[in-house]
């Protein structure tokens, strides 16, 4: 990957993308194809088992480049929304675990961003929320959905119609964060999160989240075979046979994903 604004690191499974856009990783267009670009390739990447998104500096993401904004024609907005919205559409349907760990401020798309992501892990001094309404627009990358289907519409629309910041108690309580950390500890915090996951076999990982995405919503007949063909999808793999001869065997498993 030729990535210009995002820093790509590996190690056991898991996968760490680092926003390198200083001084607050606003989303301009070249980190957003960065990030499109990444997760084209992790999508189709086998080896990976988890993704940690974090960010240089201060602040996690300050949202939208306003002044890279007001250069563009209405129609050029109208482009680059849909963009932003398939881009951060692309982070949430990848196929394995994915964890923010923010640090400072996420706001307005940098939070969006950190909901398409399946957890947020928030420093204590950090905050988060959705801004949009103050500046004449509303969330376009997936808040007015995302955030709903997190907290519920009430307390949603209370945090998009105000606009304000939420410090990170209030944003644990109410269910838009999964935990906290010590200041300069989100990466580490997320890390050990996902960490916790690597005993699972990684294909039983990955259509476990496909069960769940895909039923979310849906009347439960639905959703039901929707699980039932996630499980079905599982049977004829080797891990599914390596995890009954490890338990015959007395042994730790060997996952090969496959």
């Amino acid at each position: 990957m030729n990535l210009r604004h995002l820093r790509h690191a590996a190690e056991g499974g898991i996968v760490t993308l680092t926003l390198a856009r200083p001084p607050v990783n606003a989303l301009g267009r070249e980190l957003v194809e960065d990030l499109a670009a990444a997760c084209e390739a992790l999508a189709g990447d086998r080896d990976v088992r988890a993704l940690v998104l974090a960010a240089e500096g201060r602040n996690f993401c300050a949202g939208a480049d306003l002044k890279e904004r007001q250069g563009m024609s209405e129609d050029d907005v109208r482009r680059w929304v849909q963009f932003l919205n398939g881009t951060f559409e692309a982070l949430a349907n990848l196929p394995f675990p994915t964890v923010a760990a923010i640090q400072g401020v996420a706001a307005g798309g940098g939070f969006e961003l950190a909901l398409a992501c399946d957890f947020r892990v928030l420093e204590e001094s950090g905050q988060v929320g959705l801004p949009e309404s103050t500046l004449a627009i509303l969330p376009g990358a997936g808040g007015t959905q995302r955030l709903p289907r997190l907290i519920g519409p009430a307390r949603a629309k209370r945090w998009i119609f105000d606009g304000s910041l939420r410090r990170a108690t209030e944003a644990l309580v109410e269910g838009a964060v999964d935990q906290l950390a010590d200041d300069a500890g989100a990466i580490e915090s997320a890390r050990a999160l996902v960490g916790g996951m690597m005993r699972a076999a990684p294909l039983s990982l990955r259509h476990a989240k496909r069960a769940i995405d895909e039923g979310w919503g849906r009347p439960l007949h639905e959703a039901l075979q929707t699980e039932i063909r996630a499980y079905e999808a599982i049977i004829p793999t080797e891990d599914r046979r390596e995890a009954l001869a490890a338990f015959r065997e007395k042994r730790p498993p060997v996952w090969k994903g496959r």
